[in-house]
């Protein structure tokens, strides 16, 4: 079985767009870019792209590379004053001269629609309410979408990252899993990766989990985007961390792209609606 992503964002967008309805106000977005990396032009494009379908307000502040650390976190104190503003994301990665943990610091917890400062990290874990982090948000809305419970099962998470590994996690914990976290210094890690019933990888190498890693019948979610390459047409060619024949072994895998891809978008405007109901009395 294919877990498709975007049937599932469209679903999201569709609970989404009869909230707005009823909602006296229009939440509004505010992305921060540093920089021209075409990779982080091309996402914060297309998620400005989406906010506006979907119908929220949405503006990217676009900064030269070179702005100063302390610049960028006195534009987010004031983003955080703003009382128009709903959501604040500041795309990453950032250039290498500011620390991006004392970025996630500086946003407003109320206004993180990322779900990475320390504070909704910390929700998160202890199980309270908190704006989730968009990508493993994704993750299981597309497997409760896709009828995959994790209730019960066993877990394995290859990425220990604060973006995907460590909030997934929690999640899956949240709903009675069991949870193994491996990483680049796991050893003997297809023996691990043979005993998910759910197999979730986000390693960023192409091929890098084999057949053979795979249980039979597993559930495999391919999160990584890995450029390999451009065909005829001069286009970048696209593919997950799982070699082709992981489709052969598992019962349901995540296309790449078009899996969990479209996922993170949903999730974010999700946060984003989500941010600006409870911040206005409305949620």
């Amino acid at each position: 079985m294919e877990l498709a992503g975007p049937p599932v964002a469209e679903a999201v967008y569709a609970e989404l767009r009869a909230q707005l309805e009823k909602l006296p106000f229009v939440p509004h977005l505010r992305v921060v870019r540093l920089g021209e990396d075409p990779a982080s032009v091309s996402y914060v494009r297309l998620k400005d792209r989406q906010a506006k379908k979907l119908g929220l307000s949405s503006q990217v502040d676009v900064f030269p590379e070179s702005m100063r650390q302390e610049e960028l976190l006195e534009h987010i104190r004031r983003l955080n004053a703003d009382p128009e503003v709903d959501g604040i994301l500041v795309q990453s990665p950032t250039p290498r001269h500011v620390d991006f943990n004392r970025v996630l610091e500086t946003i407003d917890p109320d206004k993180d629609v990322d779900g990475l400062t320390p504070t909704n990290a910390g929700r998160l874990w202890m199980g309270l309410e908190a704006l989730e982090s968009c990508t493993p948000a994704g993750i299981m809305r597309l497997l409760k979408h896709y009828g995959v419970s994790p209730a019960g099962k066993e877990v394995v998470i290859v990425n220990r990252s604060n973006l995907v590994g460590k909030p997934l996690a929690a999640m899956m914990l949240r709903e009675n899993a069991t949870v193994t976290l491996a990483h680049s210094k796991t050893q003997e890690l297809p023996s691990i990766t043979r005993r998910a019933e759910i197999l979730v990888t986000a390693v960023g190498r192409a091929s890098f989990i084999t057949p053979e890693m795979v249980r039979p019948g597993a559930v495999v979610v391919d999160v990584s985007v890995n450029r390999v390459g451009q065909n005829e047409a001069g286009r970048d060619i696209l593919v997950g961390d799982c070699a082709p024949g992981v489709a052969e072994v598992a019962s349901a895998l995540t296309p790449v792209p078009g899996g969990v891809g479209p996922m993170t978008v949903a999730m974010l405007l999700a946060n984003t609606v989500k941010a600006a109901m409870r911040r206005r009395g409305k949620y």
